[in-house]
């Protein structure tokens, strides 16, 4: 084992490893190794200028028993940035202490001639490195000890039934609805982001933690510790990115259905809802307005003016925003020039196809800047210079018909390696471009998200999604866990996406509920896939804007008059929040905090509240407790310590207490937290 010293970071190199270990930010470290003599360089999402700070780096020998009984000096490293000490022992293992107590170690199963519990004959290490045969990569496996009875939270979204993700294996991978964004809180006090863009998994288990990488050059992990999960998440996007000033004139309702096929039908949809007297912020025009995927323009046919449809919307205060895939069909104007050029995935074996949804397609490569300049130039023209103010990156994990990443290639590398930063490539197609021009902050549309996408405008939803209970609360610890990873700005389809029959009273009441919660969450969105599909095409081609078939109406006034008079009052209770709404944005903006919280983000010295997961808070004032059973019309709500007032009937409750109460089709429970 040989250590140095680097400029105040601990560099230390044991059987062909070189491991670096420095400061990167307040009471942080950032760690790195590699078996290659050097590092890529790649800051991935560590992308912010952190403050410097001192380090104390000190060597130091430890009694080291051999196997004939005598005792040898072995020499030990520790370095310390604030709170936050490594310290590397005689093996190269490394272990994290908070204020001088262990919060994480390394796993390391090997004899050493102690009689310690990790000297054992298992021949395991806590990093694994494997050559992949034919080229300079590795996979990459990395344990830590499980430390009993501790919480993990965060890790992007997952559609499960679980909050705490201990004991969960996480695929490390982007699906239709499926976010990877590695970085974990812990209960014991510290943030850990596994820095690595590449396919893999993470195992949260009872008997160690794993984190692996199919494909990479190096170990990239950072690692923060702090008092409360808010001043984690705080310290976390210190160093990977600030969410922007979220636009007052988007708090509101965002109207969107399957799709709205023609500008006459997106421009009575506006009007009736002026006739109304709702005001609606966004109107979304969604897939297969277009002619053919990867063309990235209107169908004329159906969409004669688009600049006069967006002036007339303008005029009602409403903005616009365009759906645009990432895929390109071989019929498409575009796919010869871009396949030419290079600025298309590439498969390693086979056909070249990535998407086979209503055409043979293949996605575009956002990692080369090349492809993100054609994209842009071509939506800027047939877009956004009509006045159309934003853009829908739908499928933007990218959705491959088939999830074999093995199997694909972008400019920068193997999508084993790098395939979890695609959607952000994506989403800075259009960020980069849009920020330049200066028009006030950029907010976009996404399926997907990695660490640090929060800086680059995504509004994230949690994808294509059932309609049905089970769903429903899946996406309560989603949106609680990804805004524990760091992404404030999340949403879901309201009532879930894929629906066979609206008329069917179990929908409704599921769609009501779903409403309710979405008035108290960060964007407040109008969207599904409505049965049955009794609607006809407008157009016999098989091509173009009027072939596909459509939803059925998806407006609040679709499901009747009793359900409409519920939506009409939920919807004067979001827009009389705007003023607090504004203010949890500029939390956000601000800190990093997200507008759903779990209720350990603001209670995190009440035990119980580590423990639940069907209740949360919209920031500091407001306690929601979602209706998540069909029929269910009471429920169980958790109040920590203070007073509270139930915002339905006005009853003051103590709280530090369970309390029942009644939750009619009228209302979903919300406490009030109140000042006494």
């Amino acid at each position: 084992m040989r250590f140095s010293n680097d400029n105040g970071a601990l560099v230390f190199y044991h059987q062909g490893e070189m491991t670096r270990i420095e400061a990167w930010g307040k009471d942080s470290f950032r760690v790195r190794s590699t078996m290659l003599g050097k590092f890529t360089g790649n800051m991935w999402a560590l992308t912010e200028k952190v403050p410097s700070v001192q380090t104390r780096i000190t060597l130091e020998q430890e009694d080291h028993w051999v196997g004939d009984g005598t005792i040898d000096k072995k020499e030990i490293a520790t370095i310390v940035n604030g709170r936050l000490k490594a310290v590397v022992n005689f093996a190269g293992i490394l272990s994290f202490y908070r204020d001088e107590k262990l919060i994480l170690r390394e796993y390391y199963r090997s004899y050493d001639g102690t009689l310690s519990r990790e000297s054992r004959c298992l021949k395991i290490v806590g990093r694994q490195w494997k050559g992949v045969i034919g080229g300079t990569d590795y996979s990459l496996n990395v344990k830590f000890e499980s430390n009993e009875g501790e919480k993990l939270f965060g890790m992007g979204q997952y559609q499960q039934p679980y909050l705490n993700l201990k004991g969960c294996a996480l695929e490390l991978a982007q699906r239709n609805s499926q976010i990877s964004v590695p970085f974990a809180v812990s209960s014991l006090g510290y943030g850990f982001l596994w820095n690595n863009p590449a396919v893999g998994q993470a195992t949260f288990g009872k008997n160690y933690t794993e984190w692996t990488a199919k494909s990479t050059k190096e170990m990239d992990y950072w690692i923060t510790v702090a008092d409360t999960p808010k001043q984690i998440l705080g310290n976390y996007t210190e160093a990977t990115g600030h969410a922007d000033m979220f636009p007052e004139d988007l708090m509101g309702l965002w109207q969107c259905k399957l799709r709205y096929r023609t500008q006459d039908e997106v421009l009575s949809v506006a009007r009736q809802y002026q006739k109304e007297g709702i005001k609606i912020d966004q109107i979304v025009i969604d897939f297969f307005h277009w002619t053919v995927q990867g063309d990235w323009k209107f169908d004329t046919t159906y969409w004669p003016d688009p600049k006069a449809m967006v002036d007339e919307l303008h005029s009602m205060g409403i903005k616009v925003i365009v759906s645009v895939w990432p895929s390109v069909d071989r019929k498409s104007e575009n796919f010869g020039p871009m396949m030419e050029k290079g600025l298309l995935i590439k498969t390693e074996r086979g056909a070249a196809q990535t998407y086979d949804y209503q055409g043979d397609c293949v996605e575009i490569d956002p990692f080369n800047p090349e492809t993100r300049k054609y994209v842009w130039d071509i939506c800027k023209k047939n877009y956004y210079d009509f006045g159309i103010d934003a853009f829908w990156l739908d499928n933007s994990e990218p959705d491959y018909g088939v999830y074999d990443f093995e199997n694909y290639r972008y400019c920068d590398g193997p999508a084993l390696a790098i395939s979890n930063m695609y959607p952000q490539m994506y989403s800075r197609v259009f960020y980069d471009e849009m920020s330049k021009l200066g028009k006030g902050p950029v907010v976009n549309l996404l399926r997907c998200a990695w660490a640090g996408s929060q800086k680059y405008g995504n509004v994230v939803w949690s994808g294509d999604v059932p309609s049905t209970f089970e769903a429903f609360a899946d996406q309560i610890q989603c949106g609680l866990n990804m805004g524990l990873a760091g992404i404030p700005w999340w949403t879901t389809d309201i009532g879930g996406f894929m629906t066979d029959d609206v008329n069917d009273p179990d929908f409704r009441q599921l769609l009501i509920r779903w409403y309710q919660f979405a008035v108290y969450s960060a964007v407040f969105r109008m969207h599904g896939d409505r049965g049955p599909y009794n609607i006809p095409p407008l157009d016999t081609r098989d091509w173009g804007g009027g072939y596909l078939h459509t939803g059925q109406p998806n407006e609040l006034w679709s499901y009747g008059e009793d359900n409409y008079a519920i939506m009409k009052k939920y919807y004067d209770i979001r827009i009389s929040m705007h003023d607090y709404i504004k203010k949890l944005y500029e939390e956000a903006h601000t800190n990093g905090s997200p507008l759903i919280r779990t209720m350990f983000y603001e209670f995190p010295e009440d035990e119980k509240c580590w423990e639940i997961q069907d209740q949360y808070m919209f920031g500091e004032r407001y306690l929601v407790a979602p209706i998540l059973h069909l029929n269910e019309f009471e429920r169980e709500v958790y109040l920590p310590a203070g007073q509270w007032i139930l915002t339905s009937t006005g009853e003051k409750f103590n709280g530090g207490a369970t309390v029942k109460v009644a939750a009619p089709i009228e209302y979903m429970p919300v406490f009030e937290r109140t000042c006494s």
